[in-house]
């Protein structure tokens, strides 16, 4: 009879986890952290650091399809004796690690797959999902990934069982178009919450995110909830906003000139600017074997520095995409670090002029001054550095060629939605989209085609919105309405096939719809898909009707062409 080796954790009986941790001798599981060492100490720890090699086995065991489960996986029992337990074990002869897994974790559960009523619209499709992809987390369990939060928030779908941070704007433009301002503010009030909580927003509510953050859309929402709420929104938000603001901006009074540190770049002549960042750099915890595999291609460059990078590159939101790279074609030269992007300095600029306007409505000019004098500095610094004359459109800025990256991105667009581009500028911005940019089926992310996610063929929503709104802010309607139209048309089409919103969608080529690339298959569900789809019907619906439809808009036959 085969002797089963798979036991009861010997350390659940009242071993201390300080104890393990000496014995099993992991001093070093923290030590790729900087600013983040004291938040592990204090805050809930990733699966990677509190499993240590364990995690490292399983995710390279590859057990499962998507390297995201073992990470979303919950201990049934502390940690520290499960590790200790693993490595008693692991060296004897019939050793089980999948059985070990089984025994010791509780893996994610696949949701019910959601099968909308028969003939429904695309509006009321959407409609119907809001409830289907809301989700509550007032209490986690003791090792569980998942971070609580104190009210209900609406998830983007699929894979993606948390509520993450950029995606939540675009997500709550469609609650508050489908009348749900109840879980708008639900939302706003949990973004505050963690920024009063961990000092920041993360990435998602996952331990293992808690290292980053994303596109700081957190003023917007509070200028989206003022449409509605009135200016008190501003005061009320204050403070979060003015967290939100020194997380971006710490170490901006002692870093030298020509130097960064964290999420500052401050250039030789003093201006500052800001950059995507995570505190940690180890492999992602939830891509933990593909940023191993992607070290292995460069093995000439320190691995802390290229995992920074990814994981820079996941906090940009765009992940992964040759805006990143030195060589468009492999990831392993991404360099995330070295950039001031546009998009998240325009983001700042928004910002800065959020907290002039709160201050000033809460009476404090002396603060409201400050801010706006940053505003104008910021829209200097990028009229200046990423703004590319000779080629004409914004990109992003490479601290350490001292060059604006020669690359066209839909991120361009992101100084005309935050109306800090001057005419000009505009025109000639504008004027390379339409020419490069926009397809049959919506903008392109990048003109590179390479596999990634956030490149061509593909455009994502939230792209479409930024380029509708900032192109209608300079006047230029026309073209503003061929992306939106153009965009809604292949949501439309792909969801009358298939019955679903998804992710990311393929917009140039013979065969529009769901889009591919990157480390995982499409998503369905899809936040904010469903939110920029809603926007753009009632934006081109005529205004005495309802379109729950493309077909209910006249004009959108002649935008597709």
């Amino acid at each position: 009879m085969k002797k089963t080796v798979v036991t009861a954790p010997l350390g659940r009986q009242g071993v201390a986890p300080v104890v393990l941790t000496l014995l099993l001798g992991l001093p070093a599981l923290a030590a790729h952290a900087d600013d983040n060492s004291r938040m592990l100490s204090s805050q809930p720890q990733p699966p990677d650091v509190r499993l240590g090699p364990l995690f490292n086995a399983v995710q390279q065991a590859q057990f499962y399809p998507d390297q995201k489960t073992f990470a979303d996986a919950v201990p049934k029992f502390d940690p520290a004796s499960i590790l200790a337990d693993w490595q008693m074990q692991k060296n004897q002869r019939n050793f089980d690690l999948k059985r070990f897994v089984a025994s010791n974790f509780t893996l994610p559960a696949a949701g019910e797959k959601y099968v909308p009523p028969a003939g429904q619209s695309l509006r009321a499709h959407i409609d119907g999902l809001w409830p289907v992809l809301t989700r509550t987390a007032k209490s986690a369990g003791r090792y569980d990934s998942l971070l609580p939060l104190p009210k209900p928030y609406v998830v983007p779908g699929g894979r993606f069982r948390e509520v993450y941070y950029w995606d939540s704007y675009f997500t709550m433009l469609g609650l508050a178009e489908s009348g749900h301002w109840d879980r708008v503010q639900d939302m706003i009030d949990n973004f505050a919450w963690e920024l009063d909580t961990y000092g920041h927003i993360p990435n998602g509510n996952r331990s293992y995110y808690l290292s980053r953050s994303q596109p700081p859309f957190f003023s917007l929402m509070v200028d989206l909830l003022a449409t509605h709420e009135g200016d008190a929104a501003y005061s009320k938000y204050l403070p979060q906003l003015q967290k939100e603001y020194d997380y971006w901006m710490a170490d901006s009074d002692s870093v030298a000139a020509g130097q960064a540190s964290k999420r500052v770049i401050k250039l030789t002549d003093g201006t500052l600017l800001n950059r995507y960042w995570d505190s940690r750099d180890a492999p992602r915890t939830e891509s933990w074997l593909d940023d191993v595999n992607t070290a292995k291609k460069a093995p000439q460059r320190d691995k802390g520095e290229l995992y920074r990078d990814l994981r820079a590159g996941a906090a940009s939101g765009w992940d992964f995409s040759s805006r990143w790279f030195s060589d468009a074609h492999n990831i392993a030269s991404i360099r995330t670090t070295q950039l001031a992007p546009v998009d998240l300095n325009s983001l700042m600029f928004h910002l800065e002029q959020t907290l002039a306007k709160a201050y000033r409505l809460d009476k404090q000019q002396d603060k409201a001054k400050h801010y706006a004098d940053l505003a104008e500095k910021r829209q200097a610094a990028v009229n200046r550095y990423l703004w590319d004359d000779k080629q004409g459109w914004y990109a992003d800025y490479n601290i350490k060629t001292r060059q604006v990256s020669p690359q066209l991105t839909a991120a361009t667009l992101f100084p005309l939605y935050m109306q800090l581009a001057s005419d000009k500028q505009a025109d000639r911005t504008a004027s390379a989209v339409e020419k490069q940019l926009l397809k049959a089926g919506g903008l392109l992310t990048t003109t590179v085609n390479n596999g990634q996610q956030w490149d061509a063929p593909n455009g994502w929503a939230p792209l479409q919105w930024v380029a509708v709104e900032g192109l209608e802010h300079y006047n230029k309607p026309q073209l503003a309405q061929q992306v939106g139209l153009r965009f809604l048309q292949n949501v439309q089409t792909t969801y009358d096939k298939e019955q679903k919103l998804v992710e990311k969608y393929v917009v140039d080529g013979p065969n529009l719809g769901g889009g591919g690339g990157g480390e995982y298959p499409l998503q369905d569900g899809f936040g904010w898909t469903n939110g920029v789809t809603l926007m753009l019907l009632d934006k081109y619906c005529p205004k005495d009707k309802t379109c729950n439809s493309v077909k209910d808009i006249p004009q959108a036959t002649t935008a597709a062409k």
